[in-house]
């Protein structure tokens, strides 16, 4: 009962009648039959002793229990059969191999869940382009608590993130054995924990995520990681130079790559992590070294100076 239906109950009980136009307010006061028209006057509403209304309204609720039992016995009886049809019922680990994520709070839950399970180590993938500052704020408990607890982490970002101060001192605060390491290129985001849950996106769709508990899904992330950080760069705690090849820096020489293959300057950019305008200076820079005119000329120049081949 709503709390107006309630205080005109209450004023009905004690002043033996109420008016009909209040009961505009409280409506349900009427569904309910807790207040009924007089029998002299029709502008009057009596109410119902609670001795009568009170089992009356049991008794309604009892009447939608029994059709619910029927319908749950008559639910049961059809699914029998369509058990029969379909056979054994597969494994529940089966079932909850691969679980769907949906909003931040379930898959903040699961990594918060996963993460505090994690005995022995966390694989992680950043996501492709710069780390938003707020999400390392809001990594770096987690994070701690896992290495605090003796468990190792090791990371792979982009390149770019090489000079990103924010991602510095995100390790810079963080005690415990954590290493990370850079590549020109990564895949979307992925998470291995302890080589038993992996979680990943779902999509492009930013609110839905996979997590992933089965044996040989799991293993394939874990090694495709490790496999990955032996291609990538030291970045902390110790930092790599990034070395100069005739002139071409690793960077430029990624670019080339991907001019080779007809790449848009957005979509370098996007590959790579980093804003079109950084992309367009590279691209630039690169131009300048090979001598080239024309991005025709480039990819050409490209092709014949062999960066490529190595």
């Amino acid at each position: 009962m709503c709390e107006a239906g309630t205080n005109l109950y209450t004023r009905a009980l004690r002043e033996g009648r109420v008016h009909n136009s209040a009961v505009e307010t409280a409506p349900c006061l009427i569904d309910s039959g807790l207040l009924h028209p007089g029998v002299d006057d029709m502008q009057w509403l009596h109410p119902t002793p609670p001795s009568v209304a009170l089992p009356r309204l049991l008794r309604t609720i009892e009447d939608r229990v029994a059709q619910h039992r029927c319908r749950e016995e008559k639910l049961v009886a059809v699914f029998e059969a369509f058990e029969e049809l379909h056979g054994p019922s597969a494994p529940e680990t089966e079932t909850s191999a691969i679980s769907v994520l949906q909003g931040l709070p379930r898959i903040n839950a699961a990594l918060d869940r996963a993460t505090a399970d994690a005995t022995h180590e966390v694989l992680v993938i950043g996501p492709s382009g710069p780390c938003p500052p707020v999400s390392l704020v809001h990594a770096r408990p987690r994070e701690q608590d896992s290495l605090s607890r003796g468990v190792r982490i090791r990371t792979i970002h982009q390149h770019t993130t090489r000079r990103a101060v924010p991602v510095l001192t995100h390790y810079e605060q963080l005690e415990g054995d954590i290493e990370a390491r850079t590549l020109e290129e990564v895949a979307e985001r992925l998470l291995v924990f302890d080589r038993t849950v992996s979680i990943i996106p779902a999509g492009k769709d930013p609110l839905l995520a996979l997590e992933l508990r089965h044996p040989a899904l799991v293993e394939y992330f874990a090694t495709t990681f490790w496999r990955l950080w032996r291609l990538a760069a030291p970045l902390w705690p110790q930092t790599a130079p990034q070395p100069a090849e005739n002139g071409i820096t690793t960077r430029q020489h990624a670019i080339a790559g991907l001019l080779v293959e007809g790449l848009t300057d957005a979509e370098i950019a996007d590959r790579l992590g980093m804003n079109i305008r950084t992309a367009r200076v590279h691209i630039a820079k690169l131009a300048a070294t090979l001598g080239s005119n024309s991005r025709a000329q480039l990819g050409f120049l490209i092709g014949q100076a062999g960066i490529l081949d190595s």
